[in-house]
């Protein structure tokens, strides 16, 4: 697939740590096997789990009240690949203002409709990801968690908006999340975040601005988070 610019993203600072060299370009190898476009320029309560130990893929890491980092303050995180080289997610509560439609022209399937983009995290903005909830895994992506993928192609994006059901969407992320080896770990354990069960209703469904609110009425360990 051909680059497409996104003037509407300027690039920002990348909140990685030193020695994550080797793991981005690990995960940028990754990404680049879906719908991924380089530019040139209703569950219940859950038992939540503060441990290191408690990330893998899928799950969702809510951001402590007491996290003052603004790239992350009051931000939910689907990590969508989590090994020993490091750990890769996308911020689910950042919608912007730009649509779709703006920074994909190319794609006359997204003309004249309301779909928003959204701010993965703060590495590399100008790269384009694309996280589908589908029955059956969507040629060219990667399983996220079960029947939510990274990745695609554009036809599948297109058979989405065209067939439209309720059990098949997608949200488009610009710039991701990503954590060396032992850096969320070393975050986690000074609390700065904790954990909540893989939930695709609360990616997909529900207001982006309630979402960070929502997840903390979930978490069941008010004495470690609280404000």
């Amino acid at each position: 697939m051909s680059a497409i610019l996104v003037p509407m993203l300027p690039p920002s600072e990348d909140s990685i740590a030193p020695g994550f060299t080797g793991a981005r370009s690990a995960i940028a190898s990754f990404l680049l096997g879906g719908l991924l476009i380089v530019l040139p320029t209703g569950p219940g309560l859950a038992e939540m789990d503060f441990g290191p130990s408690s990330v893998e893929k899928g799950v969702l890491l809510v951001a402590s009240p007491r996290l003052d980092d603004p790239n992350f303050r009051q931000a939910v995180v689907l990590i969508v690949e989590h090994g020993p080289e490091g750990t890769l997610g996308l911020i689910l509560n950042r919608s912007t203002s730009v649509l779709l439609s703006e920074a994909l022209p190319g794609l006359t399937v997204l003309k004249e409709t309301s779909y928003r983009l959204f701010a993965g995290g703060p590495v590399e903005p100008t790269r384009l990801l694309m996280l589908f909830r589908l029955k059956e895994p969507p040629a060219g992506a990667r399983s996220v968690f079960d029947g939510v993928y990274l990745g695609g192609t554009a036809r599948v994006l297109e058979r989405i908006i065209t067939q439209a059901e309720p059990t098949k969407t997608f949200r488009a992320f610009a710039g991701y999340a990503g954590w060396a080896p032992g850096q969320l770990k070393f975050e986690m354990l000074q609390g700065a975040w904790a954990t909540l069960p893989p939930d695709s209703i609360g990616i997909f469904d529900k207001y982006p601005a309630t979402l960070w609110p929502d997840c903390l009425s979930r978490l069941q360990a008010p004495k470690v988070i609280s404000n």
